[in-house]
């Protein structure tokens, strides 16, 4: 599922910024970058990270800045070269013959003197709890993000379900008038090969039942209930439910296609194809879900 968190904290000195961002995955796939001078809480943030998802391409972005009232960057003052500059300045006016001292604003003004730089952050100022309490209140928005869009998802699969379910009755319903059918076609078929030939009717019929057993679906249909019943359960109880709806749409679609091979009657194809095209809606969406 997709969705999207974001939350600061930090100490006195510094402010730790967290961004995390999901895509739809079959698997957890977790992309973390943090600031170097946090690199050794990587794999505590990892296991966080995987202590509250389960699916999804998960980005998750560290930063940290300036605390309100802190600048971000400091001023680097090169005393010894500072030194230099005043000392050959110096020497420089007794070789020539010109008087002056060497004033501070000039000093200042000189190249390499003076100098920016970005403020430390070293790994004491935001320590780990600082960083756990931030990335967890991101990956708390996050996941009402993905709740949001599950509860979307939960109630298209409600439909899907219904509809798959209408198609399996009418599969169910129509079964015995194609089985009788069948069996009617088959006799017609036997008689017009032997003709008058003295028939044995017992051995017929075993072999008319033989045939139209193949070509039965009842079973095929019994186990379709059961995963649609199981399915429905899961999505009433909700929580992590993508991997159980993955091997039950997997089933359901076995069955649907030996339905299908088995099936030597319009309406029951029809059906079938009708369900096969019902079960890969519910695949595509089931594998948004976490």
């Amino acid at each position: 599922m997709t969705g999207f968190g974001r939350a600061e904290g930090g100490g006195d000195a510094m402010t730790v910024t967290v961004e995390a961002r999901s895509v739809n995955h079959r698997h957890l796939d977790v992309a973390l970058r943090l600031p170097r001078s946090l690199a050794a809480f990587e794999m505590d943030a990892r296991r966080l990270i995987q202590s509250r998802l389960e699916r999804g391409r998960i980005d998750v972005a560290v930063q940290l800045g300036a605390a309100p009232g802190q600048s971000a960057q400091r001023i680097r003052v090169d005393h010894a070269l500072a030194a230099q500059f005043v000392a050959e300045a110096r020497e420089l006016g007794r070789r020539v013959g010109i008087g002056g001292d060497v004033t501070l604003a000039w000093v200042l003004e000189r190249p390499g003197v003076v100098r920016m730089e970005d403020a430390e952050s070293p790994v004491e100022t935001v320590a780990w709890p600082a960083l756990a309490e931030a990335l967890g209140r991101a990956l708390d928005e996050l996941v009402t993000s993905r709740a949001t869009e599950g509860e979307a998802l939960r109630a298209e699969l409600h439909t899907l379900h219904a509809a798959l379910r209408s198609e399996v009755d009418t599969i169910a319903a129509r079964t015995p008038a194609a089985l009788a059918r069948y069996q009617e076609r088959l006799r017609e078929r036997i008689a017009s090969l032997l003709g008058e030939v003295t028939r044995d009717e017992g051995r017929i019929i075993t072999e008319v039942a033989l045939w139209a057993d193949k070509t039965d679906v009842r079973e095929e249909l019994t186990r379709l209930r059961a995963h649609l019943e199981q399915l429905s359960l899961h999505l009433d109880k909700g929580g992590a439910v993508g991997r159980p709806l993955d091997f039950l749409i997997q089933e359901l679609n076995r069955e649907v296609n030996t339905i299908a091979s088995k099936a030597d009657d319009l309406e029951l194809s029809q059906a079938a194809l009708t369900a096969k095209g019902i079960i890969e809606k519910m695949r595509e969406q089931a594998q948004n879900l976490e």
